[in-house]
């Protein structure tokens, strides 16, 4: 069954399978006072005006404009994408990521772990496919670069730290950036707006090349998807994307980058905005029990991802 197929049959988590498009979930408690996935309103998320943390975000977001070029890309990319760094399994990668903090996140100071599992925890209580929930849990852990990172390269991994090649909001390098990316502002300082080469709508791009054909800003996310595929995950394609996208504002929220796209990239673009509310709207200062929950999600990382995996 395609992601398109107009079913309006609900799909288990034990199907095997891919369903309709997702449609939009709500986040609201419900009559019995059950869990809700945040204790915030939407409108106090993703505050980058006058959070607690503003002067750290603001920080991380000026130098990662200053940074994020296609030349510095093209060398994480020749740095990361060998895999040779760790035979790990996820269970020892989370283990590393137990006190890494995303300095460019205003919405919480809870270590990337809790927050990844009150994602998958979210996404299981909806009940979506099971390789959904492991995307929950798995969404972030590209941040584990911080490993064998530098400050120089924005790879440090502490909450007050340089982590502008690790998290925060991502956009195509290679064409111009948009006005829609969150501190519109600090676009002037990138090095590739000053180049005709870089700075145009198309780019060094052509028409409808598609999104999986795109350079993005280096981060978490494009690190984790290569890793999974280098790996052979098993993960479905939709799962892959929200995974590579889930950062992409400007695509997902903002619809920017339509030249580029394809029409699987409208269908995936709807997989990825739907896991983006669980990934935002769910967190809370409510700490998650790792013990208790680990066992189910071993089962996923099992199922798709098993064993020890190259980083």
């Amino acid at each position: 069954m395609s992601a398109t197929t107009e079913s309006k049959r609900h799909l288990s988590s034990d199907e095997g399978q891919l369903g309709p498009l997702p449609k939009k979930t709500k986040f609201s408690q419900d009559a019995s006072g059950n869990w809700k996935k945040s204790d915030k309103d939407e409108e106090e998320f993703r505050n980058y005006e006058n959070s607690d943390r503003q002067s750290v975000v603001e920080r991380h977001y000026r130098t990662m404009r200053q940074n994020q070029t296609v030349e510095f890309v093209q060398r994480m990319q020749k740095k990361y994408m060998p895999f040779t760094n760790a035979k790990l399994t996820i269970w020892e990668a989370f283990q590393e990521l137990k006190t890494y903090v995303d300095s460019s996140d205003p919405d919480t100071e809870l270590p990337n772990l809790e927050h990844m599992l009150q994602t998958a925890e979210a996404i299981r209580e909806q009940g979506h496919p099971d390789w959904f929930q492991l995307v929950g849990l798995l969404h972030d852990m590209g941040k584990i670069m911080f490993l064998w990172g530098s400050p120089e390269d924005g790879q440090e991994g502490t909450a007050d730290g340089c982590q502008w090649s690790l998290g925060g909001d991502t956009w195509v390098v290679g064409c111009k950036i948009p006005d829609t990316n969150v501190f519109p502002e600090f676009n002037k300082l990138n090095p590739d707006m000053k180049n005709p080469k870089y700075n145009t709508e198309m780019g060094i791009y052509r028409e409808g090349q598609g999104m999986d054909n795109l350079m993005f800003a280096w981060g978490h996310d494009e690190y984790m998807y290569q890793m999974l595929v280098h790996n052979k995950s098993t993960i479905p394609k939709e799962g892959l994307a929200m995974i590579r996208f889930h950062s992409c504002y400007p695509w997902h929220k903002h619809d920017e980058y339509q030249q580029f796209m394809t029409k699987e990239d409208e269908e995936m673009k709807e997989w990825v905005r739907e896991f983006n509310q669980f990934d935002l709207y769910t967190k809370s200062e409510k700490r998650p029990n790792v013990k208790e929950l680990w066992p189910y999600y071993q089962a996923l990382i099992d199922k798709y991802c098993p064993g020890k995996l190259s980083w």
